[in-house]
């Protein structure tokens, strides 16, 4: 999929693998629905599908990966509404508790 919009990273956390190795994890605001995007152009949408985009045109993922210098990065999550809902679910996935280390804006 060819990148399509802009996406930047909203919030950094670190969590510890395998008792001893810190790892990042990354909440990536996208002002597109990186999995619509997808199915669009495998032409996979389902009738009727709409993009899942919160009232400011976001959509929030989790990343292990962060976002490429080219703006463009691959998700590891479904979806979500807000930072918050997205730091919820990487939470849920990992072993260690996360130390989140970027705030975003209000929190």
């Amino acid at each position: 999929m060819r990148h399509v919009g802009m996406a930047r990273v909203v919030a950094t956390g670190e969590w510890i693998y395998a008792g001893s190795t810190p790892k990042s994890v990354f909440v990536v605001a996208a002002n597109y629905d990186f999995w619509y995007e997808l199915a669009k152009a495998d032409g996979g949408l389902e009738v009727g599908e709409e993009p899942c985009l919160n009232a400011d045109g976001l959509t929030h993922y989790v990343s292990f990966h962060g976002v490429r210098a080219d703006g463009s990065f691959w998700p590891d999550s479904a979806g979500f509404h807000s930072i918050a809902d997205a730091k919820v679910s990487a939470e849920s996935r990992l072993p260690s508790p996360v130390v989140w280390c970027q705030p975003e804006p209000g929190e």
